[in-house]
């Protein structure tokens, strides 16, 4: 394990002072470096993830369309569309959402708005947030902006009402496709069927194998 060094800087009349080491965050907020974290994963997740989109000539293939014969069947054609065809769902879902937003400019403007606000407080500011004669810590932060956007979004505005229709449109969607959509012709790949790599996986640490070290 490497030590902590620290120097003694030499000052008038024979003082000395002690420089205190680089903080390992480098200079972030442990909130910020875990976003910066969490976010840089999320690319790579994302990145992962275009890799496996299929052609949408494939997804839009009106012949493969036929009515399931029962609900069983649906069900299991919405599963195996699903894994095959994941990554353009939620492109899908996305572009959407997206329209959705360009089509209601206001609530467009409130998500603006609130992202601006997210990103000046947590990465722009740098001196600390006092109200009231107190400062905010960081958690506290976190906590008021969660709040505040939770009830902007869902109480004070419409935003919630258009993201959760896009949503709720853009699911039905899926699963209507999903259901009428034979994949008696798709080669799925080995670990299409199996359980998908949850989505918040990107958010946890991979642990390190006992006995192995850092060159």
């Amino acid at each position: 394990m490497s030590k902590t060094e620290t120097f003694q800087v030499p000052l008038g009349g024979g003082q000395q002072q002690t420089a205190q080491p680089m903080s390992p965050l480098n200079g972030q907020t442990p909130v910020q470096s875990g976003l910066a974290m969490a976010f840089g994963r999320f690319r790579e997740y994302a990145a992962s993830m275009f890799k496996q989109q299929k052609p949408w000539s494939e997804l839009m293939d009106r012949t493969a369309l036929s009515k399931p014969p029962n609900m069983a069947e649906a069900i299991s054609r919405v599963k195996k569309n699903v894994a095959y065809f994941r990554v353009n769902y939620c492109i899908a879902v996305v572009a959407t959402c997206a329209a959705s937003f360009v089509l209601h400019p206001s609530s467009l403007l409130v998500l603006a708005v609130l992202l601006v606000a997210w990103g000046y407080l947590l990465f722009v500011r740098q001196s600390p947030l006092v109200i009231s004669g107190r400062q905010i810590s960081e958690r506290e932060k976190l906590l008021g902006m969660t709040l505040i956007s939770f009830i902007t979004v869902f109480f004070l505005t419409n935003v919630g009402t258009v993201l959760l229709s896009a949503v709720g449109l853009s699911l039905t969607a899926i699963i209507l496709h999903g259901a009428f959509r034979e994949p008696d012709n798709l080669f799925l790949d080995d670990g299409a069927l199996e359980s998908q790599q949850s989505f918040f996986n990107i958010f946890t640490v991979t642990p390190t194998p006992a006995g192995a070290s850092n060159v």
